[in-house]
């Protein structure tokens, strides 16, 4: 009884500063109920860090536009706590962010949670043996910080939550490819250092409702290297049977109607351009899981889901880390051979069509009488199994060949571009020399069509239009991107005009199919009488036009622009993609 009176009066007198941290989240400690501010976040990482220091290091990998740290812990119990250890070891590398849309936020809150049980050894037991695990808790700081409630309408919980957005107003998974944002910048940033081989990107849907809890999906499985996607279907086929262990009803695809607000429209699987995350990695030969739980569920359920699906993919990487790692190393030496080869730049799913079981509820359709539209109301008491359609097969749509060498930007561009490419960390080397004459492609559109409005903050462009050869000039100072590197399939889909989501596609070449210079009519006129008197192939092909065109002949600035086009004058760049393809390496 003394001693023990003793020790008890030896730790009162402890000071507060030496108390072991406290790792509950305010989420946990409110039953769920709630999500904590920022500065929670900020205070877990070091807390994490001071109660497991050989396991754990804390670092700042960004700064938002309003000037908050973007956080990370990395979780390794080997001591991989940079990414040239992690590299020295050989370890797979997982990174999991939450909070790239701050108001779907169940992946902090899981994830801290998961972290704290890894830790404990009470959860994914020696996981953090075999791999090292970055936790970003939260990508979207600014968005998380404008908080309040009700800023997801149609989400059940927390009781307040951040803002799908930035500062800035971009949306984190629209800005992958095109990086617009300082955010993203900082988390390619990470992404080029570390190299994950399994990126993990955590939200709630949006959508109708059912019983179904949450969705996953992975790429490559449809998309990417062929060989690759063995990895990724045996990631989310794992995944999925994990969690279903643990209750849960989850599905390989969006759970998003094929026509809006129609139940009876099913559902259909597809690949994601590479603005998302599932769309973007698999052009770097990694693995992206996209993980949605179901936004009517309840937060403490979210918040478990979540959490088991975190746990799962540890022990996933853990036990198949080393041989998932082995063929994304040998999809890098195939992409790095992609020169002259077919490229899909996009993905469609076919008519192919089963029929499935989904857990629904019973429902009503009929017209509103506020909106006057045909509604959907659901009856959450009364469980209904739908038999819907469901189209799963995805098979390439739009392919192009891959240029032999690689891609030519001209001098011009090369800083704007330059910036981009080091964003991604793709290689490229600038020209310290003039070619008079290469040996090159080019593409000229034949028809260029400008976005009505804008999207994420650009206006976008989208070109028709085919590559011939066509000698160029080169000069000093333009930059060669090369095929022949392990990001190939990222670097087809940046630069290949008719790609989804290439930097032209994104506005960045705008000005190139803007006409900035003209001739007046009167000028015109008098040109064209020239033409038609000296060049007796002109006149003939200007009057086939004429007889054969009626929309041409009953268009006089069509007419014009006929001979316009055949002066000196006209600008040979307009229409002009600036960026080249090679077949030799320059």
């Amino acid at each position: 009884m003394i001693r023990s009176a003793l020790l008890l009066a030896l730790l009162s007198a402890v000071p507060l500063s030496h108390a072991a941290p406290n790792l509950t989240t305010i989420s946990e400690r409110s039953g769920f109920e709630a999500t904590g501010r920022y500065d929670e976040v900020i205070a877990l990482c070091d807390a994490f860090q001071q109660a497991y220091p050989k396991q754990i290091r804390c670092i700042d990998f960004g700064t938002t536009p309003e000037g908050r740290p973007m956080k990370a812990l990395i979780a390794s119990n080997t001591g991989a706590f940079t990414p040239e250890e992690a590299r020295k070891q050989g370890l797979p590398v997982t990174l999991i962010q939450g909070g790239i849309h701050a108001g779907e936020i169940d992946g902090k809150d899981a994830g801290f949670l998961a972290l704290r049980q890894v830790l404990e050894g009470s959860a994914a037991k020696g996981a953090l043996d075999k791999q090292v695990f970055i936790f970003v808790p939260v990508f979207n700081v600014d968005g998380h910080e404008r908080f309040g409630k009700w800023n997801r309408p149609n989400q059940r919980g927390p009781v307040e939550m951040g803002w799908r957005t930035t500062a800035q107003n971009f949306n984190l998974n629209r800005d992958y490819l095109k990086a617009d944002a300082p955010e993203m910048q900082a988390m390619l940033g990470l992404v080029n250092a570390w190299d994950p081989l399994t990126y993990v990107d955590l939200h709630a849907t949006n959508g109708a409702k059912f019983q179904h809890d949450i969705s996953i999906q992975v790429e490559p499985v449809y998309s990417g290297d062929p060989d690759l996607r063995k990895a990724g279907l045996a990631l989310r086929s794992n995944v999925i049977k994990d969690i279903a262990k643990e209750g849960s009803t989850p599905q390989s695809y969006y759970m998003s109607f094929v026509k809006q607000d129609d139940p009876m429209s099913g559902f259909m699987d597809g690949v994601s351009d590479p603005r998302f995350s599932t769309g973007y990695f698999q052009l770097r030969n990694r693995m992206a899981m996209l993980v949605e739980t179901h936004s009517w569920k309840e937060y403490p359920v979210r918040v478990r889901i979540t959490r088991n699906t975190v746990v799962s993919v540890l022990d996933q990487v853990a036990k198949n880390g080393k041989q998932w790692q082995q063929a994304a190393y040998a999809a890098d030496a195939r992409a790095a051979k992609l020169g002259d080869k077919s490229v899909a730049l996009t993905y469609r799913t076919t008519d192919k069509t089963q029929m499935v079981d989904f857990n629904g509820y019973a429902y009503t359709r009929k017209p509103s009488e506020i909106s006057g539209a045909l509604m959907t109301r659901y009856d959450e008491s009364k469980p209904q199994v739908w038999h819907v359609p469901l189209r799963e097969e995805v098979v390439a749509d739009l392919e192009v060949k891959a240029p032999r060498a690689g891609y030519i930007v001209p001098a011009a561009y090369a800083a704007t571009v330059g910036e981009k490419l080091r964003q991604h960390g793709v290689s490229f080397r600038k020209l310290d020399k003039v070619v008079e004459r290469a040996d090159v492609q080019t593409f000229r559109a034949d028809k260029a069509t400008f976005g009505a409005g804008t999207l994420e903050g650009h206006q976008r462009l989208s070109l028709e239009g085919k590559w011939k050869a066509e000698p160029r000039k080169v000069t000093a100072g333009a930059l060669f991107v090369p095929i022949a590197q392990p990001k190939a399939r990222l670097v087809v889909a940046m630069f290949e005009p008719q790609a989804p989501d290439a930097l032209v596609a994104w506005g960045m070449f705008n000005t190139a199919f803007e006409r900035k210079e003209y001739m007046e009519d009167y000028v015109a006129e008098d040109v064209a009488r020239e033409q038609l008197a000296n060049d007796p192939a002109v006149a003939a092909e200007f009057q086939r036009l004429l007889d054969t065109d009626p929309a041409f002949a009953k268009n006089p600035q069509a007419r014009l622009a006929f001979f316009a086009k055949r002066h000196s004058s006209y600008d040979e760049r307009l229409n002009l993609y600036p960026v080249l393809r090679t077949d030799v390496a320059l």
